[in-house]
Order: C-alpha cells, then sequence, then structure tokens
C-alpha cells in the first residue's frame, strides 16, 4: 500500500498535478485571510508611552511602567500592524501634560482627542485605560564637560602641530540627575592613532560617552571632529641680552656674557617673524648661594609661535664691585 502511495505521490510530481494542487491551497488560505482582515473587530491592545518634549530643567523618574490599555474598533488589516511591532504612543509633556510640585499628569479626560489624532481615522478609539498616568520627576543638573582627546600621533622627520589640535566642539552638555552628572568630569574619545603626519588631517570620531542603560542621561553631541594643522619646523639661532633682577640696591654687579644664545624650534610660516626682543633672559639674584659666583640664566617669556627654548650658555659669570 506504502508503495502504491508512493508511486502516485512520485506521479504527480512528475505530471505537476501537486504544483498545482499547492498554488490552490495557498490562493485559498491568501483568500480567507484578506477576508479575516477586512473584517471589523474591537480588540484592546497595551500601548507603551514614548515621552515628548520632556522640559530640560527636569528628569522623569523611571521608578514605574507607564502603559495605556486601548481598545480600538477597526479592521484587521489595522489591527494587524499593532501584532507584527509593539505599539506606541506619545505622551508630550509641553502640550498633553498638567505639573504639581512633584508630578506630570496626563488624564483621560482632559487629553483624550489629542490621544485619538496619533490614530488613523478609520481607527475608532473606544475606551482608555488607566484614566489617569501620573509621572514623578526631579530637578535636572545641566553641566559642560570637557572633551578629552585620547590619541597616538606622531610627525614625519621636520614637522609638527602649527597650532594646538582643534577639537569641535571642544565640550559637550550634559543632563541629568545631580548623583549621576557630578560623577562625570571629562568625556575621553575613541582611540585616534596618526603616523608619520606631514599633511593637515580633519577627522570625526565617537565619544566614550558613560553606560546609560536607564536614559537618565542626556548628551548633547556623541562626537567630535579634530582638527590638525602641520607646517615644516627648523631650528632658529638668536642672541638675546641678559637682565638681572632682584638685585640689592647697596650691591652693583658685574656679569659676563651680557647676551646669551639661544636655540629654538618654530614652523617654517613663522621663522622669519620671530625676533630677539619677542625673548626675555632672566638671572634673579635671590636664587644665588653663598659662595656662589655664578647666576644661571632662564627664558621668562617667549613668542606663541615656538618651543623647545633652549639657552646655550649655562651660566653667567659675575663679580661684586664694591
Amino acid at each position: 500500500m506504502i508503495r502504491i502511495i508512493q508511486t502516485k505521490l512520485i506521479s504527480a510530481i512528475k505530471s505537476k498535478r501537486i504544483n498545482v494542487f499547492l498554488l490552490f491551497v495557498v490562493l485559498s488560505f491568501i483568500t480567507l485571510l484578506l477576508l479575516k482582515l477586512s473584517n471589523t473587530y474591537t480588540k484592546t491592545i497595551t500601548f507603551n508611552i514614548t515621552k515628548k518634549e520632556v522640559p530640560e530643567a527636569y528628569v522623569i523618574v523611571n521608578d514605574s511602567s507607564h502603559a495605556l490599555e486601548i481598545t480600538l474598533k477597526t479592521n484587521g488589516f489595522n489591527l494587524l500592524q499593532y501584532y507584527l511591532s509593539r505599539p506606541k504612543v506619545n505622551v508630550n509633556f509641553k502640550n498633553d501634560i498638567t505639573q504639581t510640585d512633584s508630578l506630570y499628569i496626563w488624564s483621560k479626560s482632559a487629553f483624550f482627542s489629542k490621544l485619538n489624532q496619533q490614530f488613523d481615522k478609520d481607527i475608532e478609539l473606544l475606551n482608555v485605560t488607566p484614566d489617569t498616568l501620573k509621572f514623578r520627576f526631579d530637578k535636572n543638573e545641566v553641566k559642560k564637560i570637557p572633551i578629552k582627546l585620547n590619541s597616538r600621533i606622531s610627525f614625519s622627520p621636520g614637522y609638527d602641530l602649527f597650532k594646538p589640535i582643534v577639537l569641535n566642539p571642544d565640550s559637550i552638555k550634559v543632563i541629568g540627575p545631580q548623583v549621576l552628572v557630578d560623577k562625570i568630569h571629562a568625556i575621553e574619545t575613541d582611540s585616534v592613532t596618526l603616523l608619520d603626519v606631514k599633511n593637515n588631517q580633519q577627522k570625526k570620531v565617537k565619544l566614550k560617552l558613560p553606560n546609560n542603560s536607564n536614559d537618565n542621561l542626556i548628551f548633547s553631541n556623541s562626537s567630535t571632529s579634530i582638527n590638525i594643522e602641520v607646517d615644516k619646523f627648523t631650528e632658529g639661532h638668536l642672541k638675546v641680552p641678559v637682565s638681572i633682577i632682584n638685585v640689592p640696591e647697596n650691591i652693583t654687579l658685574k656679569y659676563f656674557p651680557k647676551k646669551v644664545n639661544i636655540s629654538y624650534y618654530t614652523s617654517l610660516t613663522h621663522f622669519k617673524e620671530i625676533k630677539a626682543k619677542d625673548f626675555l633672559v632672566v638671572c634673579d639674584y635671590n636664587q644665588i648661594n653663598e659662595n656662589q659666583t655664578a647666576l644661571i640664566p632662564k627664558v621668562t617669556r617667549k613668542p606663541e609661535q615656538v618651543r623647545h627654548v633652549k639657552v646655550d650658555q649655562a651660566q653667567i659669570d659675575f663679580i661684586i664691585v664694591q
């Protein structure tokens, strides 16, 4: 008997009669489904609340689950969408809420018409429960947090930063409960690695935002842009006068040399702008010890465009003239 059924089944497949049968089954199922979906139904569905336009100065305390049980009357096509994904309705904290000292209150009687506007015209809202939703809130703290660049950057020989690296923005605004916001002192970027740099660089980089699993913190930005200006650098040399400070009025000093050579590092763009008058080399008489016959020169003023300034003369010899 089994062999007979197998033989007939194989014969039907070969003759393609079973394909026609399956096609009719599928078409019948689709027709039945369309007929069912075209009927009108009354169903009660749970809608989660999406909070909109909550004032920055406040945070909603997530201490309870807020949802509305909404009874709808509509055809099956409209109802199907609510079973395919988790349904939500919006509560606008600017227009749909009344406020007390510690609560935001949504009431069916006051805001039912606005709720109804969130649904298609062929969907009839029959009932909403509960009649009232209460949202506890607390005051938010708004704090500006600096962004800290996490980077490893190396330059090709003879090249260096023309200006300090610019972050845009260089800080972000964090909004949330004070107990959480006060723990944040800086926001790091993702690691940035640039090697053998000799051209200007501009790069967008993500921020390492603190864990915010309860959505209690709001961050104004999730990324920043870094701008790196690069130029070729060279070494410069100048002869600069030496000044002696804090010499007592009853003492006359003679010192040598009166000028010292300094070396510095600067970009080719600024090289011709650097002058000896831009530097100040000072020896402080108050810093000498007893029986010391030499002063230590230090650079106390230099142009912003130079770096790695070095005085070639290690000490200034002096004698006290009576």
